[in-house]
């Protein structure tokens, strides 16, 4: 990179802890506790398995054993579940990342938090405050409506704030229980998708700026991209049983269409181009997204091999996935000092974000 500033300029990721909830479904119990219901209206159950095979998710974590979830009938049920469960994973997915980086929750100066499958007043952050015993000085941004977009847009965010604050402590916490917001009564081909790629999970990332001594890939730069006119690709609408998914099926092509557009016109203002990348941290959108993140990029074979993994393994976990792949990549050992890197993920807008790191 041409004429780069000083390393105490740029925020650094000392460590990324992942957590999954204690309940785990195959994908066919999923699919059989969808089938009866299902079928009482007549759908065509043949299609239903072929739509959950094709997303290519063997299993996925849940919030509540699964029994439960026929249960949830009302939005309060289904976000007083999200606020008790949210509050639990979140908190130990921050001790997780405190204790592997030494760190005490007194040392935090600032947590983002990132969601899209529930909502709090006090939030998920304030809450966590209380039983972490951190300062009552210390800064918190709660921001939610991102989706899957929210795990790279956090940690640029983040970043963003280390850039002024180059001697504190900041932590991006993602929560998502994709469970919660499923909508049972929904018949759509969009809601049927989402039931069989969604799953629930959380993950903590501790960033420090320049200033502070310690390990771990810097951010040396992010963008954010909006794409106009594309605000029902994804997202939500509210009804009266919660969240109702808006999943295009134009994701794919957007994504193949745009991000080597946009990544390549990313790098070159830093003077780097495709072939520099040695790491690539995709969040697991879906198999077509992958699919058309490596066609469009010309990433050689198994690039992407951590992020179909994590696909395959958890399902799309929205925020938290980008991490999760960004946290099993930083525990692979295959970076070495000096190597390029780039996270990337889309979201609802319909946006992009992108995360130069430099090892």
């Amino acid at each position: 990179m041409n004429s780069a500033p000083g390393q105490d300029s740029f925020p650094v990721i000392r460590a990324v802890e992942r957590l999954l909830p204690p309940h785990y479904a195959r994908q066919d119990q999923i699919i059989g506790s969808l089938r009866e219901l299902w079928a009482t209206r007549h759908y065509n159950i043949e299609r239903l398995e072929e739509l959950h095979r094709s997303v290519q998710v063997d299993g996925r974590f849940l919030a509540l054993p699964i029994q439960q979830y026929p249960g949830l009938v009302t939005f309060q049920q289904r976000n007083d579940a999200w606020i008790q469960v949210a509050t639990d994973l979140g908190e130990q997915v921050v001790r997780k990342a405190l204790d592997r980086t030494g760190l005490t929750p007194q040392d935090v100066d600032h947590v983002f938090f990132v969601t899209v499958t529930g909502i709090a007043t006090p939030s998920i952050d304030a809450r966590l405050m209380n039983r972490l015993g951190m300062r009552p000085d210390m800064k918190r941004t709660p921001i939610f409506g991102l989706g899957c977009v929210a795990g790279a847009a956090g940690t640029a965010r983040a970043s963003d704030y280390l850039r002024a604050w180059k001697g504190q402590t900041a932590l991006l916490i993602s929560v998502e229980l994709c469970s919660l917001t499923l909508q049972r009564e929904d018949l759509s081909i969009p809601n049927i998708i989402a039931s069989g790629l969604f799953g629930d999970g959380a993950a903590c990332v501790v960033l420090q700026g320049g200033e502070r001594a310690g390990a771990g890939p810097r951010i040396v730069a992010t963008r954010s991209v909006l794409y106009p006119n594309t605000e029902r690709i994804m997202g939500w609408d509210v009804v009266d049983t919660g969240f109702k998914v808006v999943l295009s099926a134009k994701v794919p092509q957007l994504a193949r269409e745009f991000i080597r557009r946009d990544v390549d016109g990313f790098l070159s203002e830093h003077g780097l181009t495709r072939k520099d990348i040695k790491h690539w941290v995709a969040h697991t959108g879906g198999p077509k997204v992958l699919q058309a993140f490596e066609e469009a990029l010309e990433l050689a074979p198994d690039t992407l091999s951590l992020s179909w993994a994590s696909l395959r393994e958890v399902g799309n976990l929205s925020s938290a996935s980008v991490l999760f792949v960004l946290g099993d990549m930083l525990e692979s050992g295959k970076a070495q000092p000096g190597d390029w890197g780039v996270m990337m993920a889309m979201g609802p807008g319909f946006c992009a974000e992108l995360v130069l790191l430099r090892w």
